[in-house]
């Protein structure tokens, strides 16, 4: 079990996250709906959407590097 408060948890936590907007993104319904704000607190999902769409590729190694250590050094 990942654990929230540790340093790796944190950083699963926020790669799911990223994923999970960036996914948003590509749904219109859901971009309307979730990633309509630019500021604020519902700001940080359009934010985080647009981390993952323009660093796509750094989002998706580093998901594999995470995946791999929780399933096999932790």
């Amino acid at each position: 079990m990942t654990n929230v408060y540790s340093l790796d948890g944190i950083l699963v936590f926020g790669l799911l996250f990223v994923c999970t907007c960036a996914y948003f993104k590509k749904v219109p319904r859901l971009k309307t709906w979730l990633l309509s704000e630019k500021k604020g607190v519902w700001g940080v999902f359009y934010k985080a959407a647009v981390i993952g769409t323009r660093l796509h590729a750094a989002v998706a190694i580093s998901c594999v590097v995470m995946a791999f250590y929780v399933l096999f050094i932790k």
